[in-house]
């Protein structure tokens, strides 16, 4: 098993794979989400804590995706058949496949947002706008059918382009402009965040440590915004470490991607709040913050048309590095497991997808009404992917690589056959073991409302 399979395409440089893995874990969550949670809940202190839970649980879940991925040269759910024959671990590889149908349902629903939102920046639209005003505007257009539809064909049609043309001309290729954009894109508002006057308030809001903050739940919540954010469980990065090449150090890449969706997060953070506190604004969280408390700062800052359709585009960048992640689970599975064209698996997955996308999108307007089990179609599969398929696929997979998998296979991974030293595998497999079963079965038990810790 040391060679890749013939005719089976890889990533072309080191490079490309971070761009990519880091893509997929870089999301809307990094920007909306993250900074405001660490604020909420002691600031530095949250996010040293969080850092930590990142080295400590997410690095070895993410390695032992990567692990399996590259050692077997499959999709996420012929990997665990061709590692476990005959046994029941390719239903973890059935679950994650399941779960990015239904994530890339709904999160590309949220994404054709951000598009509406540029159209909306390029064409000024939030101009002399109260707060009121756009809440009513995103009330109205989140109610109404279509041009969400509209835009949500568009981002998914963005994103089966990218994935028709394959793993190194379309994800590798489109990831290495699209990750150094979001960057620079991310540095220039900061430039503009920062220096806007009272914007130090936000700076401390972010960063200053309030250990005073940190309670049980904290901690929890720090646990799941680092094992969410990294994009475990749901067989992305299984899949994509079946494109790392065997020369590529699997460890210092693991460790490089966590980096990079940290930093990105925190960036994120200097770049929104900083301005929200400058214009005296209640730091609003989700999609509050983001479709009606920036409109309304961006308005009143010099220069805001500019940067209001700077940010839109960062926020379309983080969503379709993060969609291209999930089609490919979807298509790398139709490929190999039905024995289809790349071309062909593309149109079905995307076809396949958007008619249960079709529901997430008209559930704010027409199928408001129609609940299952108190839900929406959206919040339904929000809710079960991040709170039950997530957390079981990370768990069944770092229990799979720990106890099932052989330690000898972890070692020739992680060494590349015993070309690195890998000093760090006792440590690995301590944790892998015991201490990421645990974290993520609290977790799971939070998620599903069993526990609530105050």
């Amino acid at each position: 098993m040391s060679g890749l399979q013939p005719n089976r395409e890889s990533f072309g440089s080191r490079f490309g794979v971070i761009a990519a893995t880091a893509g997929s874990a870089i999301g809307l969550g990094n920007i909306w989400r993250f900074p405001y949670v660490a604020g909420e809940n002691g600031g530095a202190a949250f996010i040293i804590l969080y850092l930590g839970f990142v080295i400590a649980i997410g690095i070895p879940v993410m390695l032992s995706e990567f692990t399996i991925g590259r050692r077997a040269q499959q999709n996420v759910y012929g990997s665990f058949r061709k590692l476990a024959p005959k046994q029941p671990w390719y239903l973890i590889g059935l679950m994650g496949v399941a779960a990015a149908f239904m994530i890339l349902a709904f999160y590309t629903a949220v994404a054709g947002w951000t598009l509406e939102y540029l159209y909306q920046s390029i064409v000024n639209g939030f101009a002399g706008k109260s707060p009121d005003e756009l809440n009513m505007m995103f009330d109205y257009f989140v109610g109404g059918t279509s041009r969400p539809l509209i835009w949500f064909f568009v981002f998914m049609g963005l994103t089966a382009f990218i994935i028709m043309a394959g793993v190194k001309n379309g994800i590798e290729k489109s990831t290495k402009i699209l990750m150094p954009l979001l960057l620079i894109l991310l540095l220039v508002l900061i430039v503009r965040s920062v220096t806007l006057p009272g914007a130090g308030k936000g700076i401390s809001f972010l960063l200053r440590p309030d250990f005073s903050k940190i309670t049980a739940s904290t901690v929890l919540v720090a646990l799941g915004q680092a094992f969410f954010s990294l994009s475990i469980g749901m067989g992305t990065l299984v899949t994509y470490g079946s494109y790392i090449k065997k020369s590529e150090n699997l460890g210092s890449t693991a460790f490089s991607v966590a980096m990079a969706d940290t930093l990105i997060a925190v960036l994120a953070g200097l770049a929104i709040f900083p301005a929200v506190f400058a214009f005296n604004i209640e730091p609003g969280y989700g999609e509050g913050l983001v479709f009606v408390t920036l409109p309304n700062i961006f308005q009143q800052m010099p220069g805001g048309t500019i940067f209001s359709v700077m940010f839109f585009i960062l926020l379309g960048v983080a969503a379709l590095t993060s969609t291209i992640s999930v089609l490919e689970v979807i298509v790398a599975f139709f490929v190999e497991e039905l024995k289809m064209k790349r071309k062909a698996a593309t149109w079905l997955a995307t076809f396949s997808v958007s008619i249960l996308g079709i529901l997430c999108v008209l559930s704010t307007s027409s199928l408001a009404d129609f609940k299952i089990l108190g839900h929406t179609i959206f919040s339904l599969l929000e809710n079960t992917t991040a709170n039950v398929l997530l957390p079981l696929g990370g768990m069944f997979i770092v229990i799979f690589v720990a106890w099932f998998f052989g330690r000898q296979n972890v070692v020739d991974e992680l060494s590349n056959d015993g070309k690195l030293k890998a000093r760090y595998v006792p440590l690995f497999m301590f944790i892998i073991k015991f201490v990421a079963p645990l974290a993520i079965a609290f977790v799971f038990l939070q998620g599903i409302g069993l526990i609530n810790l105050k």
